[in-house]
């Protein structure tokens, strides 16, 4: 099994979020200056959508029908976009702080959004409690909240189901909150558990808690859920942490799996991606040191299958519905301008899987 590039298509600025439509012919992506761009992923051509974010656009999804997507951005906001138009038709209010991730429930119905700010509560510098919900829940049809949960922040990822009944979210500290949406009302989670794994505390240059979990992905048989980031490590700013992934019974938090010894280098893990048929799985990040910044695992044992070094940072993987095809969303280090121009430093790059 083995990835192989197919195009290389630049962006005006850096990637953060990416989603496809229901016919693959094109790619949805948030990028750093607030803009949902559209780009054909035969040609690379790419449109710029009408009505920016204020701040980082962090996350698309697209509904169902393939006629609306869905942005979140650092500005708090949530902007509904027509397709056809390439307008924004409704604006939310959904945090006085960041979106860090949005998630589509695969039935389409449900638009999951989280926040948090890390502020030390304490002499430990423990983050201190939200002053409100950091998880929300949005109808994504109507743009009508939902549900309203408290995880303590900064809450970093979230995943629904296959399912669509349940919601899981994780934030830096490595707390993992599952909710089941028909009864979770109250705001008790189903199931919750910590993982000390994927949270530092800095010794070296500065003193801080840094890191956490920065992606989820259900298996699309709903029994397991995955956890990326990036392993403690005593300097915060070196970003050297080992790549690390870990796979858990959720419905009791007991692991079940991890990345293998001497099958890492060092960095941070920022997406998970399942196969359509469940047989492998993809994590894909940015790299200190090691010979890859992406790489393919067995769903059986979790053995590393393949691996690719794309030399920038991935933000966001997808495969295509039939499971032929990978996208990546790519921030690369952004050069000088020449001539008063900035060169694009972006990039959505398409990988054929075979094998």
């Amino acid at each position: 099994m083995k990835l192989t590039r197919l195009q290389d298509h630049p962006l005006p600025t850096g990637a953060l979020g990416l989603a496809l439509h229901p016919d693959g012919l094109l790619a949805y992506l948030t990028c750093v200056d607030g803009t949902l761009y559209q780009l054909e992923t035969a040609t690379g051509k790419v449109q710029a959508f009408d009505t920016k974010h204020a701040s980082y656009a962090s996350g698309c999804v697209i509904l169902p029908d393939g006629l609306t997507v869905i942005t979140a951005g650092y500005d708090g906001h949530l902007l509904w976009h027509d397709i056809a138009t390439r307008r924004c038709y409704r604006r939310v209010h959904a945090h006085p702080f960041w979106s860090w991730s949005l998630a589509l429930s695969p039935d389409g119905r449900h638009l999951a959004t989280v926040t948090g700010q890390y502020l030390a509560g304490g002499w430990k510098y423990e983050p201190a409690p939200a002053a409100e919900p950091t998880v929300r829940v949005y109808d994504a049809r109507t743009g009508d909240l939902t549900a309203a949960f408290h995880h303590g922040p900064p809450v970093l990822s979230c995943a629904f189901s296959p399912d669509s009944q349940h919601l899981a979210a994780a934030n830096m500290m490595g707390d993992i909150n599952i909710w089941h949406l028909p009864t979770g009302q109250d705001g008790s989670p189903l199931t919750t558990w910590n993982t000390p794994d994927y949270t530092s505390w800095g010794t070296t240059k500065t003193h801080h808690f840094c890191g956490g979990i920065y992606d989820l992905a259900f298996s699309p048989d709903g029994t397991t859920l995955l956890s990326c980031g990036m392993g403690p490590m005593g300097d915060p700013m070196a970003g050297n942490g080992k790549m690390t992934w870990h796979r858990w019974n959720w419905k009791t938090g007991q692991l079940r799996d991890h990345i293998k010894d001497g099958q890492h280098g060092t960095g941070l893990m920022e997406s998970l991606a399942w196969h359509p048929d469940g047989t492998h799985f993809l994590m894909a990040g940015r790299q200190a040191q090691g010979t890859w910044n992406a790489a393919l695992f067995s769903a059986a044992d979790g053995s590393l299958l393949h691996s690719i070094d794309t030399s920038h940072r991935i933000t966001q993987a997808r495969y295509t519905p039939d499971g032929t095809t990978l996208l990546l969303a790519i921030t690369r280090n952004q050069e000088p301008p020449k001539n008063g121009a900035w060169a694009p430093w972006g990039r959505l790059q398409q990988f054929k899987l075979e094998g």
